[in-house]
């Protein structure tokens, strides 16, 4: 059969770690990738009209007519093996890198080459485990046609491709209208040593080790946040990395890190052996790596040993003072910590029902160990934002947020997330002045806290000095980028433009969160204040009965009573916003 040229979309699929896999079970390996062809990859492939055009040991290629079918072909294929693969250990999961490309093909005897077909297999090799690449045509194609969301990878040099290729990338965890602020271009990195550390792997094959894990890994970021000479990112943000297969590269290019701190526990009745390793992000380089063999009791000085170790590693050159980090009180049982790390766990899914379990747990570390400052910091908390999030509190109960921080802070004076929490409790009763300072000593304590730098942005914006909270706003998106509280930090910046008069900006920011978190019923509020300032009505009116309906307690709540932090000139500021797109107090 002579040679044919045609347009096509081409979609190459490697298995991840083949040789491993092989060398670990090869008759094993076989049987469940055949399996794997058989049950789901085959199926789908005919189903989106695709055409098997050869495959090798741990590969294949696929030709479709359409590029849509390519793409959503390869996303189920992905999202199906996803599911499949939850429940089996990590070391032995099956994944796939994935790259698709359309273009010029020649075919001949079945098979297919060109250009078209070789950038399809150097994009799959760019592809995370699980995840896939495509070409900006592909990009283009596709646009409006499927609800998935991209990240720009920016122009790639391709091995034996003589120009550089535009590359995109999945986000299998979002889609179109989720994406928002989150889907972020590669950040700069800061002019200090950076080290972003991800969550530690719990290899006990037990899971209510996984509070000991996050707990060790938590206590590290808190520690290495005390040093001025390091850009640490917050917890919030590395740990969104947690049970997903990645590498430091793609840490450290969405995080905008040179370093990225790993590590692993594994605990058997009181001994417990952790393991940790520095990576330089965009060489792949070990800079340093220990193993720490202790009984359970040495749990804390294992992580002060790491913390140091890393920042010696880090930033030689900082100077001795600064590696003596402030001293922290660990809490006498490890009971106490274990429902605490419990509690932050719940506390970051940010929902009604975590809130309620995390106030339990926080309140069950204080009944363990009354000495515990991060005990009372984290009822506190949880009460703050179950009030002010989502209402099922009113502010007027939260009269015992004031002793809880005092008490933190009396227990351990050198705890910036106590000093944090005394803030909270000064801002809602209306006390700017008092509330900035004790964001200030914790910041003092904690440089690279971007719960403090958020703070400070906050009391700023509500204080009169708008403009000077938004530049501490984004500090703290920068510090913590992927964090769980996004749409409150996210929300902050849409109250900042306002209060400003920058009502575009405003706009802009509040509809950035509302496609990013649909369910946050704040922004909607601000987003029809926003309109009518601007004199776009019939949109505002629209916008206000949203922003009534998506939650009547959060809208009468912030609008038909004014909450103490607000000060009265900016509650009638927007309340003229609303009156302007019809609101009537009555």
């Amino acid at each position: 059969m002579p040679a044919v040229r045609r347009l096509a979309a081409i979609l190459a699929a490697d298995v991840v770690g083949y040789s491993r896999l092989m060398g670990a079970d090869e008759e094993g390996t076989l049987e469940r990738l055949k399996a794997l062809r058989r049950e789901l990859v085959d199926p789908k492939i005919a189903e989106h009209n695709g055409r098997l055009v050869k495959t090798t040991g741990d590969g294949l290629l696929v030709e479709f007519p359409s590029v849509v079918n390519a793409l959503r072909c390869g996303a189920e294929v992905q999202r199906r093996i996803a599911e499949r693969n939850a429940p089996e250990p990590t070391d032995n999961r099956i994944e796939l890198r994935i790259g698709i490309n359309v273009g010029d093909v020649v075919a001949e005897d079945g098979d297919i080459f060109g250009d078209g077909v070789n950038i399809a297999a150097r994009l799959e090799g760019l592809a995370e485990p699980g995840g896939i690449c495509v070409s900006a045509r592909v990009r283009e194609d596709v646009a409006g046609k499927l609800d998935l969301a991209f990240e720009d990878m920016g122009q790639q040099s391709l091995k034996n491709i003589p120009r550089p290729v535009r590359v995109f990338r999945i986000c299998p965890d979002r889609t179109v209208a989720a994406a928002g602020f989150t889907a972020q271009p590669t950040l700069a990195l800061p002019d200090k040593p950076s080290v972003a550390v991800l969550a530690f792997t719990n290899m006990s094959g037990d899971p209510e080790q996984e509070f000991f894990a996050d707990g060790i890994a938590e206590d590290i970021i808190t520690a290495l946040s005390h040093y001025p000479s390091l850009f640490v990112i917050a917890r919030n943000s590395s740990f969104t990395y947690k049970g997903r297969a990645v590498d430091v590269k793609q840490v450290g290019r969405e995080l905008g890190v040179r370093y990225v701190l790993e590590g692993g526990l594994r605990k058997a009745a009181n001994r417990i052996r952790v393991t940790a390793q520095l990576v330089e992000a965009d060489t792949g380089k070990h800079v340093w790596a220990e193993r720490y063999d202790r009984d359970l009791t040495d749990i804390f000085a294992v992580q002060d040993e790491i913390a140091e170790a890393v920042t010696i590693a880090v930033a030689p050159a900082v100077a001795e003072a600064e590696l003596q980090r402030a001293m922290r009180k660990p809490p006498q049982n490890l009971d106490a910590w274990a429902a605490y790390q419990r509690g932050v766990w719940h506390f970051d899914k940010a929902t009604v029902d975590d809130y309620a379990l995390a106030e339990k747990c926080f309140q069950q570390a204080i009944d363990s160990d009354p000495n515990f400052a991060e005990g009372y910091c984290g009822l506190a908390m949880v009460q703050i934002y179950a009030a002010a999030g989502f209402g099922t509190r009113s502010l007027a109960s939260l009269s015992s947020i004031g002793p809880l921080s005092r008490r933190a802070v009396s227990l351990d004076p050198n705890s910036a997330i106590a000093c944090l929490c005394e803030s909270f409790a000064l801002f809602g009763s209306g006390d700017y002045d008092g509330a900035l300072a004790a964001t200030e000593r914790g910041l003092a304590l904690s440089p690279n806290l971007a719960a403090g730098y958020w703070q400070r942005g906050n009391i700023l914006i509500f204080a009169g000095r708008p403009v000077e909270g938004l530049t501490d706003v984004r500090t703290s998106l920068r510090l913590d980028p992927r964090g769980s509280n996004l749409a409150l930090r996210l929300f902050h910046l849409a109250i900042g433009y306002y209060f400003s008069h920058a009502y575009e900006d405003a706009l802009e920011a509040a509809n950035h969160v509302i496609r990013a978190f649909p369910e946050w019923p704040h922004s909607y509020r601000f987003r029809a204040a926003a309109l009518a300032q601007l004199d776009r009505i019939e949109e505002a009116k629209t916008a206000l009965k949203k922003a009534i309906a998506v939650s009547p307690a959060a809208f009468d709540l912030y609008v038909r009573s004014r909450p103490p932090w607000y000060r009265a000139e900016d509650h009638d500021h927007l309340l003229q916003g609303l009156r302007k797109a019809g609101w009537r107090e009555t």
